[in-house]
């Protein structure tokens, strides 16, 4: 029994042994089949998957503001630094490896240098032929410092260095203006100009070999590779300076309001060519950013209100030409019942023209006219307003703008209410730059022109591409009409709800806008105010709406919320502008000395700054950095001698005349810590010019204001002559007195000096007098009553502002 069980366990060792032997045979044909028989088949295969074709990106073209030159959006290019040990020669690389690490570890600050070592010598001798050194993107700058250390400096071919190109997009100027400009993804969607304009900015992508090996693509350069054609750039409308104004004047008001979102779009009257765009939208408590682009879609797309009334009113004269703007309208007590609906205003105004009726933003007047001209065919109204174009999209060139809804009698949703509710700025909806594409019109002369935000499309300095303006209607209303709707406008900003932003120095026509905001079925009691117009009214150059959507903390009306913002727009935009300023200019005589003030500074900075304005200079040191001017050189010399000011290493610089941002330059260059006071040029260092610079010593700095002396007593400015012309508050030339002038008030200013010395020591001395004396018991001592100061001119007050605005017929409330 026992031997037959051995025996039976024996077998089946002897045939396990035998199928292990078996199978192991098997294995060993099939690797020799393999390698000896297929190998070229595999072998192919292989080197057929290990080298492809990849995609080189084009570099992105830029977009840049109407200047040409301030960049709004551009790439950059930045490289991942990889290396190929494989085509170093065994001599470059010992006699390199150890300097390498060294700098590598120094410059990525992740590794020691005997890591960096390490890796460099495996890498070596196990014969990778693609490592990537780190995961870092290193800028343009930095690239060129690594191609000249060891190794690297041998360049690609026998160094190995590969610098792989990465493009990123950057904006110089951060978020300004940032839902105008847009985006793009990796799936072709975005918004705003990068993706409207993707075709031009994007390029042609080139090809290249690309051999795939552990830890990244190695690219081959074997002379089929596709070079990728770079995109052409973009060039906007947009000025930089006056939309940072519009956003900043903006981001204000939300702020103070406490307002769900905003926009401003700023536009040139003749060309339509947007100056500005701003895009505010509440993300957090006091927090806004531009994450939608309200001013042109759908978002944005709201009921305009009491800004449509223009429209209205322009129907109505066109329809009877006949009608006097000193025609009589009756209002009553404020509450009247017109077209199958109760209309509203927040005061009863009574019997007022039709003048006022726009000035006064009534709901009732407004809706009485529209009924009495077009009750009994509406469709004629509604045809008015399409002949208006009202009705359809503007054809701008950014994707996403809305598509405004101006329903007609035809229409489903038509009642008997639609006439007069319509005439107040309900029922309907229009984008923001479609209220001002019509605003704009009235300004130019009844031309309506097509807004353009996209002037050229160029390829370096050849323009590819120009948009001019196009003319969507060559006259939407009648001269007679336009004449009357001109003059209502401007009297809303001197007479009207307006009148809080009236200058003194230009003239605005607009019209303000209150409108109640419909959700779930009702109107609520939130608030889209607005303002839209144009300036000067007497020659109108831009054309501007304000949008600022549900502001809070009381105040609710156009007049209070939008109506600034579109002041201080139009402020900056005035003062910017010189042939606006020609007239205030000549208010004032300016005098002109014939050089500047000039003190110190870089002599390159200072000869750039002379030839531009056309004054001549003199130096007797032109390698010196640089120079001073002697402080007792004449104003009114025909030529300035720079003379140089020294500067030597390890010793404290004389800083005397340098502003504040070439002193930091000078002192802190040399481990000496800065105090300033003031502000403007160096008056006095503490530390003593020429003594020796000890690094961490402080040194207190006094400055006084740019344009001052830096010695001698300072010179009294000549008093303006009068003028019967009101001042100038945007714009305040300065003076330069002339030599006799200042002589003869240097004189006058030392007699009134003295004089004032001596009533004080007159005055001390009668106040020592009086200490002698002790007042008696019971008695108070006598004092002599001062003198009272001389009432200082308060400013005028701006007129208070007319709170009325549009509301719809629904709500109690204007």
């Amino acid at each position: 029994m026992k031997g037959s069980v051995k025996k039976s366990i024996v077998t089946r060792v002897r045939l396990a042994f035998l199928g292990v032997c078996l199978f192991s045979a098997a294995i060993i044909w099939k690797v020799g089949n393999i390698q000896f028989k297929e190998g070229e088949k595999w072998r192919a295969l292989e080197q057929e998957r290990r080298v492809v074709y990849q995609p080189v990106f084009a570099t992105r073209g830029s977009i840049v503001a109407d200047d040409g030159k301030s960049i709004m959006a551009t790439s950059l290019p930045f490289f991942r630094v990889a290396w190929d040990p494989s085509v170093v020669d065994k001599q470059t690389f010992k006699a390199g490896v150890d300097s390498l690490a060294l700098l590598l570890s120094r410059f990525y600050s992740d590794k020691s240098k005997q890591d960096y070592e390490r890796k460099l010598r495996n890498a070596y001798t196990s014969h990778v032929r693609y490592l990537r050194l780190n995961s870092r993107q290193i800028n343009f700058q930095e690239k060129k410092e690594m191609a000249a250390w060891p190794i690297f400096r041998a360049g690609k071919n026998k160094g190995g260095v590969i610098f792989e190109k990465v493009d990123k997009r950057f904006r110089p100027f951060g978020g300004l203006a940032q839902r105008t400009i847009g985006f793009i993804n990796e799936d072709k969607n975005g918004a705003g100009l990068e993706f409207t304009f993707n075709r031009h900015l994007a390029g042609k992508d080139g090809e290249a070999l690309f051999e795939r090996l552990p830890g990244g693509n190695k690219p081959i350069y074997d002379g089929t590779e596709i070079k990728p054609i770079d995109g052409y750039d973009v060039k906007t409308t947009l000025d930089i300076n006056l939309q940072d104004v519009a956003e900043n004047a903006l981001y204000k008001s939300l702020v103070d309001n406490n307002a769900q979102y905003g926009c401003v779009i700023l536009m040139e009257v003749q060309t339509g060519e947007i100056k500005a765009v701003a895009n505010l939208g509440k993300v957090d408590e006091g927090i806004y950013r531009e994450d939608y682009n309200y001013a042109i879609a759908d978002q944005g797309r709201t009921e305009p209100g009491s800004t449509f009334k223009l429209a209205s009113l322009m129907a109505v004269l066109e329809d009877n030409p006949e009608m006097s703007l000193d025609e009589v309208v009756d209002t009553g007590n404020g509450r009247m019942y017109i077209g199958g609906a109760v209309k509203t205003d927040s005061h009863g105004y009574g019997k007022i023209s039709v003048k006022q009726v726009f000035e006064k933003s009534s709901n009732i007047g407004v809706a009485v006219l529209v009924d009495r001209q077009f009750s009994k065919n509406p469709g004629k109204y509604t045809d008015y307003l399409k002949r208006f174009g009202l009705h359809k999209p503007l054809g701008f060139q950014m994707a996403g703008e809305a598509r405004p809804y101006v329903k007609d009698p035809q229409d489903r949703s038509w009642s008997r209410t639609s006439l007069t509710t319509m005439s107040i700025g309900y029922e309907l909806k229009l984008a923001p730059l479609q209220t001002l594409a019509f605003y704009n019109a009235v300004a130019n002369g009844g031309v309506k022109v097509q807004p353009i935000i996209v002037k050229e499309i160029k390829q370096v300095d050849k323009v590819l591409e120009r948009f001019e303006p196009v003319v969507l209607n060559p006259k939407i209303c009648s001269d007679e009409t336009l004449a009357k709707v001109k003059a209502m406008m401007e009297g809303v900003v001197t007479e009207g709800t307006a009148r809080g932003i009236r200058s003194e120095d230009y003239t605005i026509a607009g019209k303000t806008g209150t409108a109640w905001k419909f959700k779930n079925g009702a109107y609520t009691r939130t608030y889209s105010t607005s303002f839209c117009g144009y300036f000067p009214a007497d020659k109108p150059k831009y054309s501007c709406i304000v949008v600022v959507d549900s502001p809070k903390k009381g105040r609710i009306y156009g007049a209070d919320v939008a109506a600034p913002v579109f002041r201080e727009v139009a402020d900056k935009a005035m003062a910017r502008d010189a042939a606006s300023q020609r007239p205030v200019l000549a208010r004032t005589p300016v005098n002109r000395a014939k050089t500047p003030v000039v003190q110190a500074g870089m002599q390159d900075e200072l000869r750039l700054v002379f030839e531009k304005i056309g004054v001549k200079n003199e130096t007797a040191t032109p390698d010196e950095d640089w120079v001073r001017v002697p402080t007792k050189a004449d104003s009114g010399a025909d030529a300035l001698a720079l003379q140089p000011l020294a500067v030597r290493p390890g010793r404290v610089p004389d800083v005397h005349g340098l502003t504040l941002r070439d002193a930091l330059f000078l002192l802190e260059n040399r481990g000496l810590r800065v105090r300033a006071i003031g502000t403007g040029r160096v008056k006095t260092q503490s530390v003593e010019a020429g003594s020796p610079a000890r690094r961490g010593t402080v040194v207190t700095l006094a400055l006084q204001p740019i344009g001052q002396r830096t010695t001698g007593a300072p010179v009294p400015l000549a008093a303006p002559a009068p003028s019967q012309l009101a001042e100038n508050k945007l714009l305040t030339p300065v003076d330069t007195d002339l030599e006799a002038k200042t002589r003869e008030l240097a004189a006058t200013a030392k007699v009134r000096l003295a004089a004032r010395k001596s009533a004080i020591s007159s005055n001390e001395a009668k106040k020592q007098e009086d200490k002698k004396q002790e007042p008696r018991k019971g008695e108070t001592k006598p004092t002599t009553p001062a003198k009272p100061k001389p009432a200082e001119p308060k400013p005028s007050k701006r007129p208070t502002q007319i709170t009325q605005q549009a509301t719809p017929s629904k709500p109690k409330k204007a």
